[in-house]
């Protein structure tokens, strides 16, 4: 019946179309160094179909903005009102312990200089984008520029705390609490997005005048930002259809119909798993030229009250177009080169390891695109968009595809440099390969090692073994390629002595781990222990008003094994006194790939910190920024930098 559905939801439509103009949001916050790649795929179906499309990436735009002496002038003028009102308040005695510490806080801002740290921020844009970024030193010096500007910022949104990078910024709310979540949209106070969206969103929505607006959240950093954007345009352009989608929305979607306030207060429709030809198929609905109700993926409202259509539908990942990239600020990104993100499979071909729940953003099954069309697409998208430099964003790149596809960009001398996310496999024992992969272009990969031990990737039916994972790393170390490294501690069932072999081997191979990753385990609610937990040995505890949950707090049944706490705690010491060989200067992913790229080498030493102690020791270099951690680490845990897939509306 869903083989049915799926074919004549692709029949075309009888007589003529009618053409919707369609504004797509990426909202903050994301990193600003590559386009995600979720709307630019979106924008190639719908305007496949005729649809007029305005796509914009709020999150570049963001930073962009935050780094101008016009933004900063208004954050001193906010500040300046709120000191005011708080010197007032001091003068009647009424000043509360928060307000002491907003106004302690806005005093020091006070004393910055603001016309030198925005022409700072202007000139460390500059250098991001210029051909002063492959001086590490500078590179370093504006990126700390950023990180100062955003702490500057933060005052006139007190006690919110707002990071450049990695994209820890905080606004006091947890994203998981319904009742939280909905306070924070209307909190002027902390929730920066609603100014960003007055600046930024609301005049573009006001000049495009679009039918449908539609939102990709991909990850949890995103959600307050895109909520608080739709709530507001569907505050002021009621007439507007606007539709979520994205990753977290999919892993929501037994939650989201449980608070009709979404629906009725913040947004209209919200889309599942893929979105490409859903997103194409609700504009039709709206415009009625198909029944609402046969709309696959589908969640809405009207008046009888929230829906969920049963029909799911996969991508044809053969029959995409190319993800169309135009009308992008392709020029505005924090890199000197543009970087393309670009997608061969969806879902993942060994979709075994029981801590991961990549699956949730997929119904179907691992799909993917034969070499010779990956290729041919890698090719087209070079020569419209003059880009040499790719991130394949596959959520594991399989050792097949990964062998023809470097065959084929060798055969063809396609001339790009590329970077994407591997498991250690025995498929990949030979030499040979790598330097293949290595002349087609490979620069750096980033590898979901998760443990150093035997049974304890058994465990999490990873399978790998500890002399491939080895002589993985050292094969691609020999062939140019910079091993990114990712583990975790704390898997249900593993011991101190198995955590502790997992830092030994990454401290024994640091010659040919090039940099490291290492967090402590989360369980993820879709994940297969979550939902057998007591296979895993784990109680898991919901907590009421946590009921937005992405992950669950969990107690090991057995108290002999490596519980939650004590994983923090070795993961807060492998930082304290192991981590300081990788501690770099220059820490986005993409901006290393670029280095490698511009050098063509791994070895370089001058992105790396002062070397002052041994391994082991504790770390006496202070001031360094490290890799944005992934949970979990892994393939699942990319969600960090690499994470560039379209799920839903995104």
């Amino acid at each position: 019946m869903s083989e049915l559905i799926q074919i004549n939801a692709l029949a075309p439509l009888q007589g003529e179309r009618k053409t919707s103009k369609v504004m797509l949001l990426f909202p903050p916050e994301w990193v600003p160094t590559a386009p995600y790649l979720a709307l630019p795929s979106l924008t190639a179906v719908l305007r496949e179909a005729g649809h007029h499309v305005v796509q914009r990436d709020i999150n570049i735009e963001m930073y962009d903005h935050f780094f101008t002496v016009e933004f900063l002038i208004w954050v001193k003028a906010r500040q300046t009102m709120q000191l005011k009102a708080l010197k007032v308040k001091e003068l009647r005695g009424e000043l509360t312990d928060k307000e002491m510490g907003q106004q302690a806080a806005l005093e020091q801002a006070a004393e910055v200089d603001l016309f030198d740290l925005a022409e700072r921020a202007e000139e460390s844009k500059r250098v991001v984008r210029g051909p002063q970024f492959y001086e590490a030193e500078k590179l370093e010096i504006s990126l700390n520029c950023f990180r100062e500007v955003m702490h500057y910022i933060s005052t006139a949104y007190y006690p919110a705390s707002l990071v450049f990078y990695p994209m820890e910024s905080n606004l006091g709310y947890r994203p998981g609490v319904s009742k939280e979540v909905f306070a924070c949209l209307d909190d002027e106070q902390v929730n920066i997005y609603r100014d960003i969206c007055n600046q930024l969103v609301m005049p573009a929505v006001a000049k495009e005048k679009p039918d449908v607006v539609g939102l990709s959240i991909g990850t949890q950093m995103q959600l307050l930002a895109g909520l608080t954007f739709c709530k507001m345009i569907k505050e002021t352009f009621p007439h507007i259809h606007v539709v979520v989608g994205g990753n977290v929305i999919t892993r929501l979607q037994e939650e989201l119909p449980k608070q009709e306030r979404f629906f009725t207060e913040i947004f209209d429709s919200a889309i599942l798993y893929e979105g490409e030809h859903a997103l194409l198929w609700l504009i039709e609905a709206l415009n009625g030229e198909r029944a609402i109700t046969s709309v696959p993926n589908l969640m809405y409202r009207d008046a009888s009250g929230v829906h969920e259509n049963p029909e799911v539908y996969t991508e044809k990942t053969t029959s995409l177009p190319l993800p169309d990239f135009e009308g992008l600020p392709l020029d505005r990104y924090f890199v000197p080169e543009l970087i393309i993100p670009y997608l061969a499979t969806r879902g993942c071909y060994w979709g075994r390891c029981t801590f991961c729940d990549h699956g949730q953003g997929y119904f179907d099954q691992y799909r993917g695109v034969p070499a010779y069309q990956v290729v041919e697409q890698i090719k087209a998208l070079r020569d419209k968009y003059h880009c040499h430099h790719f991130l394949f964003s596959d959520e594991s790149y399989p050792p097949a595809l990964f062998k023809k596809v470097s065959q084929l960009l060798v055969d063809q001398n396609v001339g790009i440099k590329w970077t994407t996310l591997i498991r250690f496999e025995e498929t990949l024992q030979d030499q040979e390969i790598w330097d293949l992969a290595a002349k087609a272009g490979c620069c750096t990969l980033y590898y979901g090692m998760e443990s150093a031990s035997e049974r304890v990737l058994r465990l999490m039916d990873k399978h790998a073994k500890k002399s491939v994972i080895q002589r993985n790393l050292n094969l691609a170390a020999k062939a140019g390629i910079w091993n990114h490294v990712m583990a975790f501690y704390g898997f249900p069932g593993e011991t101190r002595d198995e955590a502790l072999e997992t830092r030994q081997f990454v401290i024994d191979n640091q010659p040919v781990i090039h940099s490291v990753e290492l967090f402590y385990f989360v369980a993820y609610r879709h994940t297969p222990m979550v939902r057998n937990p007591e296979k895993f040995g784990i109680t898991i505890h919901k907590q009421e008003d946590y009921d937005l949950p992405l992950d669950y707090y969990y107690t090991l049944n057995d108290p002999s094994t490596l519980s939650c706490l004590d994983a923090m705690q070795m993961c807060e010491e492998f930082y304290k006194n192991d981590f300081h060989p990788w501690a770099v200067r220059v820490n986005a992913r993409e901006h290393v790939f670029l280095y490698i790229s511009k050098f063509g080498t791994n070895k370089l030493p001058q992105i790396y910190a002062q070397q002052t102690q041994a391994v082991g020791s504790p770390q006496g270099v202070s001031g360094l920024v490290t890799w944005p951690v992934a949970k979990n680490g892994s393939e699942d845990g990319a969600e960090g930098m690499s994470r560039v897939v379209s799920h839903g509306v995104g």
